[in-house]
């Protein structure tokens, strides 16, 4: 009697959660919901032996050290894509050619998420792992098992490999990112950066409480007698099952029905409640898609039209002045807040003086601005009309808005500077810095948190950081104990940083994080560090006369070398630990450019130091190689100019293999 009670309100529970999440179409109210929910998990806890791992109260989460790799069963490819629509109709004209006759197509909107694959034995589910490289992903399941769009067991006993793409609501994204600010924690980016954050968190505790969501787009069927014949028949299918699928997908006859589905959504997609970035485009045919196959990359029946980077309008309100860790002063645009490519604006880049002067920007002015590779916003231009030259021309500040300290030029540099190396502001942006991800990762730390922690004069130098105590912590406005907690623990977690991000972390002037792994390889230690000469740093390619000044007079400063004495005194004096796994790119130097597809810049660099060759941030005759993904910029055409070797991502994974 009290399993068959157990089995009833699983299955209750298991279809309004279907109803709710996959079709959004409640069944139950929340009260129903809920006074069910209690009832099994009441039961559950009187009963252990009848808790089964399809249980909906098995998705709160735990912890785990880590997670662990998996090798897919069937790859997961990427995508060939176009911003051109005369190009999707050549796509399509090539298997009219090989097929003979009109193709039938299946448009899907391109979600912003994070790719996924689920494997469900006789209908109960068994694993996610991530996307990866495509053919090696991570584990993550318990984190999946939180999700409730994911069902933990099908409406029928099948076995299947299903793909999806993880994704956080834009509604979810905002209030996640003013809790964030609420507590001093780094703000995400965008909703995909948000998603990617929490589906990768080892205590999936904390993914269970983000909203996170995953529309279904692929399934393999195994063991299967009929399998769908068509990929809309294996979406729908995969509806029946109880996945979520997209509302959107739609049944196209021809290339120009594909064609006007995405023209319809370019403009569209914003009243939806969550990011896409384009429209794939597959042939319907399941048997077509066999006979096309694949490339070494990318399946050849199908593909992506990618919408082009979104413009929008708003009025400029005011110009701020933030001072950063160099003592640069950077024009920030205040606008009014609009909604652009799934995020709330309300600031963006203006660059420098000289820019806005090139634009004629004016407080008050109405203004385009776009987000520069769909992640930093900035003002691309002023929309002209009878209100702009009514309008006063901006004059640049003449002091320091944070210590009033006169702004002066720099020989040889655009911009102004504040000079005084005490400024509150290049303080504080140095600090921020230092726990940024590029330098020592303090990932807890946000600038709220270090406002007030300056503010209330617990720190002033990045050391100070190691110095906190809980107390400290609780001192500040909203942390509670295990905020308090979280932040200490991140930060002693920084002192084993290696060293080229210590180095990176220093704000060494025109040294950035591939810099810092020159001279962390070249060097060994600060200290030999600190007693080179630039004729010495001039030797390291990629390092030219004036950062090895830069290099040198930083380490002939007190302040800094006050700084470095802390650390030590701290234990914080990590020396170069090699993870060269071969010498195959020895002599090699690669400089990246644009957004990769299968992996991010950062993995690159890794596996290309790993292989023994070196990064730069800059082209020059010395460069070997310019690795070029989507929307690479003046990098790419100065090494088309110097005849650098250009490589695409499918050239670099070859060389790799």
């Amino acid at each position: 009697m009290i399993q068959e009670r157990i089995n009833y309100l699983k299955e209750s529970i298991n279809r309004a959660n279907y109803q709710y999440y996959a079709e959004d179409n409640p069944s139950i109210s929340d009260f129903e919901y809920d006074n069910m929910f209690a009832e099994l998990k009441k039961l559950e806890e009187e009963h252990p032996e009848f808790k089964t791992p399809d249980s909906p109260t098995q998705r709160v989460g735990s912890v785990s050290e880590r997670f662990f790799p998996y090798k897919h069963k069937h790859r997961l490819y990427s995508l060939d894509n176009t911003y051109d629509y005369e190009e999707l109709r050549r796509w399509y004209e090539k298997f009219q050619k090989e097929f003979g006759k009109n193709i039938e197509l299946v448009c899907e909107l391109k979600i912003d998420g994070l790719a996924i694959a689920l494997t469900y034995e006789k209908g109960y589910f068994v694993r996610g792992v991530t996307r990866g490289d495509g053919v090696t992903g991570e584990d993550i399941t318990n984190n999946l098992k939180t999700i409730k769009a994911i069902p933990l067991k099908l409406f029928e006993p099948v076995d299947v490999e299903v793909r999806g793409e993880i994704y956080m609501p834009k509604s979810s994204f905002e209030k996640l990112n003013e809790e964030n600010l609420a507590l001093g924690e780094k703000l995400f980016a965008n909703p995909r950066n948000a998603a990617a954050g929490s589906i990768r968190q080892l205590d999936s505790t904390i993914t269970a409480k983000r909203d996170l969501s995953m529309f279904s787009y692929t399934a393999i069927f195994e063991n299967m007698e009929n399998p769908p014949q068509t990929h809309y028949e294996s979406i729908m299918y995969l509806k029946k099952l109880g996945f979520k699928i997209n509302p959107n997908i739609e049944f196209c006859k021809d290339i120009e029905c594909a064609v006007e589905y995405c023209q319809k959504w370019e403009n569209k997609r914003h009243e939806l409640d969550y990011a896409t970035d384009g429209v794939v485009i597959k042939i319907n045919s399941i048997l077509y898609q066999n006979n096309s196959g694949y490339t070494a990359r990318a399946p050849r029946w199908a593909t992506a039209f990618k919408f082009p980077p979104e413009e929008v309008t708003t009025k400029l309100t005011d110009i701020e002045v933030s001072i950063g860790k160099t003592g640069a002063a950077t024009p920030i645009a205040v606008l009014e807040p609009v909604q652009l490519s799934g995020s709330t604006v309300s600031r963006a880049s203006l660059h420098n003086f000289d820019e806005i002067r090139r634009l004629d920007v004016r407080i008050g002015d109405k203004v385009f601005i776009k987000k520069a590779a769909e992640i930093i916003p900035k003002v691309v231009k002023v929309v002209e009309d009878e209100n702009h030259g009514n309008l006063a021309v901006y004059s640049p500040p003449q002091k320091c808005p944070s210590c009033n300290s006169p702004l002066t030029t720099r020989q040889g540099e655009v911009g102004l500077f504040c000079e005084f190396e005490d400024c509150p502001a290049q303080n504080i942006a140095k600090i921020e810095f230092w726990s940024s991800k590029d330098a020592m990762d303090i990932d807890k730390i946000g600038p709220a948190i270090i406002e007030q922690l300056y503010k209330k004069h617990f720190i002033k130098t990045p050391a100070d950081l190691y110095k906190l105590t809980l107390d400290d912590f609780m001192q500040l406005d909203l942390v509670k104990q295990k905020s308090a907690n979280n932040m200490y623990t991140s930060i002693q977690a920084s002192r084993n940083r290696p060293l080229n991000r210590l180095i990176t972390a220093l704000s060494i002037p025109n040294v950035g994080k591939e810099t810092a792994e020159l001279l962390s390889q070249e060097y060994g230690s600060i200290d030999n560090l600190i007693a080179a000469e630039p004729e010495n740093f001039c030797k390291i390619s990629g390092i030219g006369p004036k950062v090895a000044q830069d290099i040198y007079e930083f380490f002939r400063k007190p302040k800094n070398l006050e700084l470095i004495n802390d650390l030590k005194e701290l234990g914080i004096n990590p020396k170069f630990e090699s993870n060269q796994l071969s010498d195959k790119f020895s002599g090699m130097t690669f400089v990246l450019t644009g957004t990769l597809r299968d992996m991010t810049r950062e993995e690159a660099s890794a596996l290309i130091k790993q292989m023994g060759g070196k990064t730069s941030s800059s082209v020059s005759k010395n460069t070997t190689y310019v690795l070029a993904g989507e929307n690479a910029g003046s990098k790419l055409d100065k090494a088309q100019d110097l005849g650098v070797t250009i490589l695409s991502e499918e050239d670099f994974r070859n060389m790799i293999l």
